[in-house]
């Protein structure tokens, strides 16, 4: 069983915010996937599905970015999912914007999502993409930036981040994560 993660902020004035590119991810490999997010359980929404052969669990915890891990510790404990098979798909301001990365392993790197999940997976050895949103100019404090829209440009950038951040999961259904990050870390 493998769980799927985006990371994102709950309600309507939060959508497609940079912070919100996991949820946004979520919702497009739930519509790929054809998965509906249905259920409110775990602090979160979430839905379950086979997708070649294997059960995934997408999940968009609903606790607000700073306490995400509060859900995904829960799902993967109620559901005894193993480290090795949790995905978890966040912003990350280290990247250009529209740029993907994938890790397999490593610290917050300032994110208090990823933050939060390490301290209740009580791992740093979890699978990521990180989608990059660049940094604010203009000395434009981060959480104004993380909390805002994209540009119509910037938006073009992202659409496509967030189909190759898809694209990356479906791969990891079939192959193993090592294969995935050679073929889309370019």
């Amino acid at each position: 069983m493998k769980l799927i993660v985006g990371l994102g902020n709950p309600g309507k004035q939060y959508e497609k915010t940079r912070h919100n590119i996991g949820f946004e991810v979520i919702d497009q490999l739930s519509e790929k996937m054809n998965i509906p997010l249905s259920q409110a359980k775990f602090k979160g929404l979430f839905g379950a599905g086979i997708v070649k052969g294997e059960k995934v669990i997408l999940l968009k915890p609903l606790t607000y970015m700073n306490l995400s891990g509060e859900s995904i510790g829960a799902v993967m404990s109620y559901y005894d999912i193993e480290l090795e098979d949790l995905l978890v798909i966040y912003d990350d301001l280290d990247l250009p914007t529209g740029k993907i990365r994938l890790r397999q392993k490593g610290s917050a790197g300032g994110h208090n999502g990823i933050r939060s999940t390490i301290a209740h997976t009580g791992s740093q050895e979890f699978k990521r993409i990180r989608v990059g949103i660049s940094r604010p100019q203009n000395r434009m404090p981060i959480t104004d930036y993380v909390l805002g829209k994209f540009s119509k440009e910037e938006q073009v950038e992202m659409d496509k981040a967030a189909q190759k951040a898809c694209e990356a999961c479906e791969a990891w259904m079939e192959v193993p994560f090592l294969q995935v990050m050679n073929q889309y870390n370019q």
